[in-house]
């Protein structure tokens, strides 16, 4: 008997356990722009998340798209303010990020899933008023921080199979459309959902310690003690604040990995290794 076939059948069992304990579970994905790779990548991606609800897993996708944003404001000429290194979300940038992210990045991602067997709907956080956002600073436009959620649109797609997959666009008390960091809109739907995951998908491995080596399981008091002594720095800490703050919201786990790497979420779920690091309340 091939060997191959039995690897994979050794695998699978494997698995089983991890299987079980996952069904009915709520996943909170986040996508971020560079993790989307190439085709090649986003289809084994796909393939991922259609694999978790076909084994009963409720994934939520939320994407980023930074890269993508900045291609496009290029090639329509419109020129960007910057305040203390970001950049100001001005009406006319706002309407091409709502038009890159709603558009373009949320239906690829949608057709992707859709092309390997899932049932994926896309959607923005306007849709049905899912992210609610007050200004998070005036100084910076029309960028948004979430302080209300709707997560009855996302329960009514988990009972009819759908994956949702959400472009970070949230919507203000007069109906002010919002740009919101990914990860931040990734965290809140967690917290509001009380998630059993909360996958930040970026272009790095994990959280690293003094050595540069990748630490799998944390705290949040060591993530605080490593913030505080400079191990944790640039853009790691936007990132593992955003873990904590889903933590506080009730999220069981938060977990930082590198989506480049092929089947990181199927890694990091159904094996006892896992993939990335691990973040925990304690």
């Amino acid at each position: 008997m091939n060997r191959d076939w039995i690897a994979t059948a050794r695998t699978l069992s494997e698995a089983l356990p991890y299987l079980q304990r996952y069904e009915g579970a709520t996943v909170v994905i986040k996508l971020g722009g560079h993790a989307m790779g190439s085709n090649e990548a986003m289809i084994s991606f796909a393939r991922d998340i259609a694999l978790m609800s076909q084994v009963g897993v409720n994934p939520v996708i939320v994407h980023g798209g930074g890269p993508m944003i900045n291609e496009m404001l290029d090639k329509l000429g419109v020129q960007s303010e910057f305040v203390g290194g970001k950049r100001v979300t001005d009406a006319a940038t706002m309407d091409v990020v709502e038009m890159v992210l709603s558009g373009l990045v949320n239906k690829r991602i949608v057709a992707a899933i859709n092309s390997q067997g899932g049932h994926a709907v896309g959607l923005s956080g306007k849709d049905d008023n899912l992210i609610q956002c007050e200004q998070a600073d005036q100084t910076l436009g029309f960028v948004g921080r979430p302080h209300q959620m709707n997560t009855g649109v996302l329960r009514t797609l988990f009972d009819a199979n759908i994956i949702p997959v959400i472009a970070p666009i949230g919507i203000g008390p007069d109906g002010q459309t919002f740009n919101i960091n990914g990860d931040t809109a990734a965290g809140a739907i967690a917290g509001a959902l009380k998630a059993d995951r909360l996958l930040l998908l970026t272009d790095v491995p994990g959280v690293k310690n003094e050595a540069g080596e990748v630490v799998t399981e944390l705290t949040a008091a060591q993530i605080r003690e490593m913030t505080s002594d400079g191990t944790i720095a640039g853009g790691m800490i936007p990132k593992t604040e955003t873990a904590l703050a889903a933590l506080e919201q009730g999220v069981r786990a938060s977990v930082i990995l590198d989506g480049r790497a092929p089947n990181a979420c199927l890694l990091e779920l159904f094996t006892d290794h896992g993939a990335g690091s691990i973040i925990r309340s304690k």
